[in-house]
């Protein structure tokens, strides 16, 4: 076990800085300051980085951080902490790590016992959900669900009886193949498709995969796709296994009602329904 006291150390520290995912106005005051007094910006982009820097009038330091270049740019990072200069990480836009890289240099710095610190800001995924109309809560995040159609199966098909809110990215010339994907293994459940959130052109399409399919076919912008949980239906229970359940329960000393009760809990149908139904086939 490790315990970290972010501001007690005397450390220097890896910050995790969320950027704006659109709207240049929700950068937060804290990340603008953290920025500014960082010894070193890691940026999965410099030149949009440098763009965002210049708006703020921030002036340190950035080297790049990237997929590509991970493994040995996180060793560089984590050299500079040694060397007592605060490294501040970001991405393209919203959090790093979240689909974006970060992960390997934030293991890193923890394991060498550097403090690790979140700066707070926007995340499209939570943005789109909690817009959605969809349960906000609970919820699954997976982002990006593979650029081929195999690799999109095999998600979908992991997360087909998933019962909480299921979020994900995509990139607009995938979207309507990811939809097709989607469809075909969930079936046609509610979604809702957020794209070019912040932005001045932002827009939600809420509906049945089958509905939102329909439209996406010239629309732009990265995408945050969130498609509604699994939810078993009373018809895909056989009655003799629910019957079968009950019974059981009652031999096991449960009363009809509690049987009742648990036997719904178990396969996600309403308690009322079942006792009508239970109670229906009992006094025929």
């Amino acid at each position: 076990m490790t315990r970290q006291k972010s501001f007690e150390t005397g450390k220097a520290s890896l910050y995790l800085v969320a950027t704006p995912i659109g709207n240049l106005e929700e950068m937060t005051p804290r990340a603008v300051e953290t920025l500014k007094n960082a010894d070193i910006i890691a940026a999965e982009d410099t030149r949009n980085t440098g763009k965002l820097l210049k708006h703020f009038g921030i002036t340190t330091k950035m080297i790049a951080y990237h997929l590509f270049n991970e493994g040995e740019s996180s060793d560089g990072i984590v050299k500079l902490l040694r060397e007592g200069k605060n490294v501040a990480l970001v991405s393209d836009a919203g959090y790093p790590l979240m689909s974006d890289p970060g992960q390997t240099v934030t293991v890193k710095a923890i394991e060498e016992g550097f403090p690790v610190i979140t700066v707070n800001g926007p995340n499209a995924g939570i943005s789109a959900l909690v817009a959605s109309g969809l349960p906000a809560e609970p919820f699954t995040f997976y982002g990006f669900p593979g650029s081929k159609k195999g690799d999109r199966i095999r998600v979908f098909t992991k997360l087909k009886e998933r019962e909480e809110t299921l979020v994900f990215y995509e990139a607009p010339h995938r979207i309507g193949k990811m939809l097709e994907d989607a469809l075909s293994v969930f079936g046609d459940r509610k979604m809702c498709l957020a794209r070019e959130l912040t932005k001045l052109h932002e827009e939600y399409l809420r509906g049945t995969i089958s509905e939102v399919l329909e439209a996406v076919g010239s629309l732009k912008g990265e995408m945050v796709v969130v498609i509604e949980g699994y939810h078993p239906k009373e018809e895909e229970v056989p009655a003799e296994d629910w019957r079968a359940e009950i019974r059981a329960l009652i031999g096991q000393g449960e009363s009809k009602s509690a049987a009742i009760r648990k036997t719904a809990e178990k396969y996600g149908m309403s308690k009322n329904e079942l006792y009508r139904k239970y109670f229906t086939e009992e006094h025929e």
